[in-house]
């Protein structure tokens, strides 16, 4: 398998929404409680600073993805926040780290200083061990600041990066 991280194409959209619906249907991960609908998922990927897709260049296939956007405005307008996305059955084979890396290049290309993510799941091991080995600085942690897709509440943390230090090591 030979994987690129490309620029969203709208003839990605079908396979994009449907990575990404899996990922809020799961209820673990995404704020979101509403899928994406074919009328929407288009002008969602592209209204973004960047939508990054990993394709598989030996079959064609997307395998995930990530949008990034400005976290704030104003005077806060140079710091970033993404989201990931990875397809269920292709998870474990280090593509959401490609898609990381890529977003660290392409937020620090697009001008954004620090990427942010305001809502990480303190039971996402996986993604919690890929932060901290890439440099991201956990800022704290919000007490069930994320209700679970079957009600119950998980604590969420804050990281950040500094965009011009990581930009020339993803």
């Amino acid at each position: 398998m030979k994987i690129i991280i490309r620029c969203y194409d709208p003839k990605d959209v079908t396979a994009t929404m449907s990575i990404w619906n899996e990922v809020v249907r799961d209820g673990i991960a995404f704020p979101q409680v509403e899928e994406l609908t074919s009328g929407i998922a288009d002008d969602f990927f592209r209204s973004q600073s960047y939508t990054g897709v990993a394709e598989d260049t030996e079959t064609g296939e997307v395998l995930g993805l990530y949008i990034l956007h400005p976290n704030n405005i104003g005077r806060c307008g140079h710091i970033c926040n993404t989201s990931y996305a990875v397809r269920s059955d292709k998870r474990g084979l280090h593509i959401g780290e490609q898609l990381v890396k890529d977003s660290l290049t392409v937020g620090a290309r697009l001008g954004f200083r620090v990427l942010q993510f305001n809502a990480v799941v303190a039971s996402n091991f996986h993604a919690l061990h890929l932060y901290k080995r890439l440099g991201f600085t956990q800022l704290g942690r919000i007490p069930q600041g994320f209700r679970m897709k079957d009600g119950h509440y998980e604590d969420i943390t804050l990281h950040y990066i500094e965009l011009r230090e990581t930009s020339n090591k993803a």
